[in-house]
């Protein structure tokens, strides 16, 4: 959690810590106040004068419990306030996440998913927890979640979000990354995805309330918090694992750089060139199957799921960039497409993104370079505008 706080600092943020008694144990309040620059009192009769267990909720943006034990969520769905993290829970009106940490058996005993499902109904996001080793020798469902990954849930939330769990209930499908076609045992064809664009649309789903499934092709990041992720390597395989899951799912957002073409062949030996400088045979390339065109096949009487694909162009001028992302919309049968320049230090392997969504009405959102959680959120909205009103999210009060 200490990694927690330094990260959001790093993003520019002024973190207030509220420990519990039972958190000093494990950090002084010390580290806290050095960490944060701010008083780290669990205290309610510490500072009375500010009123701090109304005051720190009303002045809150953004409240995550991380980790949030079993008894913290009890007392949060009960309104219990028996210390000033649980008053300020019932005085602020922004947004509260809860980043689960606790033992399998203690997850999944009714009561506790009783009062996940009562958070939840109010409107809080309950980010599924991890899968890994626990504490002790036992691994299983309950791990908390990658600093990191906590760090970019927090992101999405502040960046350019709707303030709301509107996408609670939604399952949505994601695929991030740049699928790899092997030529031999040591080369491939591949692009410059890094997959930071696809982690922040799983960051701002789960942000969002979502139930998110990330498939992942060759992405060196950390797991995206509240997020299953299912790892691939070509397209082959990711045509299948969407196919395969896609039906489930309430809105499916191909963030993917998936290779067009892979080669007739795979050499079982690297290929190198002889001592008399002949070059190797030219590499015969066939066509992959089009995830995006199969999903849009799929569905094409169907109002859901909401599928939005991306188009990644290298053509400079915005409109017409626009008129080939439209075109590419229609003949796939998307319901949305997502239009950006791609290019050196442009879209791939960059922390900002820039483009422009399109859903087939006409109208154009243009976003211009800003964060990919700020980006992710646009798509969301997007998203949101196409899914029957009467079954969106929970909106957190205004205030």
């Amino acid at each position: 959690m200490c990694d927690l706080l330094r990260r959001l600092k790093e993003f520019g943020y002024d973190v207030r810590v509220v420990p519990t008694a039972s958190a000093l144990k494990f950090v002084g309040r010390p580290t806290w106040e050095a960490l944060s620059g701010q008083s780290a009192s669990s205290d309610i009769w510490e500072e009375v004068q500010d009123v701090p267990h109304v005051a720190i909720g009303q002045k809150a943006d953004l409240v995550i419990i991380a980790p949030a034990t079993a008894d913290l969520m009890s007392k949060a769905a009960t309104g219990r306030a028996d210390d000033l993290l649980t008053s300020v829970l019932l005085t602020t009106r922004a947004p509260v996440i809860f980043a689960p940490a606790m033992h399998t058996e203690m997850w999944e005993h009714p009561a506790t998913v009783a009062n996940v499902e009562t958070l939840r109904s109010r409107g809080a996001i309950v980010i599924e927890p991890s899968v890994g080793r626990l504490t002790g020798p036992d691994s299983g469902t309950g791990r908390l979640a990658e600093p990191a990954s906590l760090a970019s849930v927090c992101r999405a939330a502040l960046e350019g979000g709707s303030g709301s769990a509107d996408l609670a209930g939604r399952r949505v499908l994601v695929t991030a990354g740049g699928t790899r076609e092997p030529l031999d045992p040591v080369r491939f064809l591949g692009n410059r995805s890094s997959g930071r664009q696809g982690w922040a649309l799983a960051a701002a789903a789960a942000a969002r309330g979502a139930s998110v499934k990330l498939i992942a092709a060759n992405v060196d990041l950390p797991e995206p918090a509240g997020s299953q992720v299912i790892r691939v390597e070509t397209t082959s395989q990711m045509f299948d694992a969407v196919l395969a899951e896609a039906g489930e799912y309430d809105a499916v957002v191909m963030a993917a750089a998936v290779a067009d073409f892979r080669s007739t062949s795979v050499a079982n030996r690297k290929i190198k060139k002889d001592d008399s400088g002949n070059v190797p045979e030219p590499i015969e390339l066939v066509r992959n199957p089009d995830i995006l065109a199969a999903l849009g096949e799929k569905w094409s009487q169907s109002p859901t799921p909401v599928v939005v694909g991306f188009a990644a162009e290298t053509i400079s001028d915005e409109q017409d960039r626009e008129a080939v992302g439209e075109a590419k919309r229609a003949a796939k049968g998307a319901n949305v497409i997502v239009v950006n320049e791609v290019g050196v230090e442009l879209g791939f392997e960059s922390a900002l993104n820039s483009a422009s969504i399109l859903d087939g009405s006409g109208v154009v959102i243009h976003v211009p370079q800003t964060s990919k959680e700020e980006l992710a959120n646009a798509v969301w909205d997007a998203v949101i505008a196409r899914l029957p009103r009467a079954e969106r999210g929970t909106e957190f009060p205004a205030g």
